[in-house]
């Protein structure tokens, strides 16, 4: 054996060793993914080209034919404006909404501690629990919002029967309970914000305005850009305030993507169907995913 050989063996050992150390850490989180994430994508995009009730032994290959029953349907068209529609809106609002609050709260006001904590509450309570409570809200005869516009001599419409008021109470709804979680988040990173570019912007005569647009918004940039992927996958999944306050209706006002998919494999046991919706949005959430990594990722000021 030469003086070489050694060294080099123990450097092949120790090779060896780290990467049976990264197999023993690394090994039970890809088996957990491999079973709870990338096998269930593979088995729906199987079901998505059979004819199944989820009950019967028979399982008949269709191929396309349900991706051309589904996608031409106009109940699917209707679902896919209905979630564009409360996705557009509802982020929108979210982000500027919490973004004005928390500049506000950010502000050394009294109470500011505990108005954040109340701002925050409704992020963790359960959506069927605030739903519950906003269909009384919304009664259109005893309800708090139609006391309120009865004192204004306004008669409250029937928010969560009528297909025109539906989409717009859900929304209300959706946007009070994770304006909290935006607030939060911002405010964290308002304080990574370093105060001594505000000192030099007004140096350069910026005022509040032209403090916000150069240097309030660059730093808040990674904050926003957080924000609006994970705000915009949450919308896409949207199900426990449907269900209970509206059940995807009325006349389909409210159905969207993730109640239809639902709908199509525990109501009506269509498993073909529900794995094309399921397909479906797999593909719209990756395509808006990779959208907002390359066009947006661009104008995030990472410090």
């Amino acid at each position: 054996m030469s003086v070489f050989s050694v060294p080099r063996l123990r450097a092949n050992a120790r090779e060896w060793r780290e990467s049976v150390l990264f197999l023993l850490l690394v090994g039970p989180n890809l088996l957990l993914l491999a079973a709870f994430t990338f096998w269930p994508m593979i088995y729906n995009a199987y079901l998505s080209t059979i004819s199944w009730n989820f009950l019967s032994p028979i399982r008949r290959f269709v191929g396309l034919r349900n991706y051309e029953t589904v996608l031409s349907s106009e109940i699917f068209r209707v679902v896919l404006i209905n979630t564009a529609v409360f996705t557009v809106v509802s982020v929108a609002a979210t982000m500027a909404l919490g973004l004005g609050l928390a500049l506000l709260l950010n502000q050394p006001l009294r109470w500011r501690e505990g108005t954040r904590a109340v701002l925050f509450t409704p992020t963790v309570l359960s959506g069927a629990a605030i739903a519950i409570v906003w269909i009384y809200i919304f009664d259109p005869r005893f309800g708090l919002l139609a006391q309120i516009l009865g004192w204004f001599g306004i008669l409250s419409p029937n928010w969560l029967a009528d297909p025109n008021w539906a989409m717009a109470a859900l929304l209300i709804v959706y946007i009070w309970k994770n304006t909290g979680y935006a607030v939060v988040i911002y405010l964290a990173g308002l304080q990574t914000i370093d105060r001594t570019l505000y000192e030099a912007a007004r140096i350069d005569g910026a005022g509040p305005w032209g403090q916000f647009w150069h240097v309030t918004l660059p730093g808040l940039s990674p904050i926003i850009f957080f924000l609006l992927v994970t705000s915009i996958l949450a919308c896409f999944q949207a199900f426990d305030i449907i269900r209970v306050m509206t059940d995807g209706g009325p006349v389909n006002a409210t159905n969207m993507l993730v109640y239809h998919l639902y709908e199509r494999g525990f109501i009506q046991s269509q498993a073909g169907p529900a794995g094309v919706v399921a397909m479906v949005m797999f593909v719209l959430m990756l395509i808006l995913t990779l959208l907002q990594l390359r066009f947006l990722e661009r104008r995030v000021h990472y410090s």
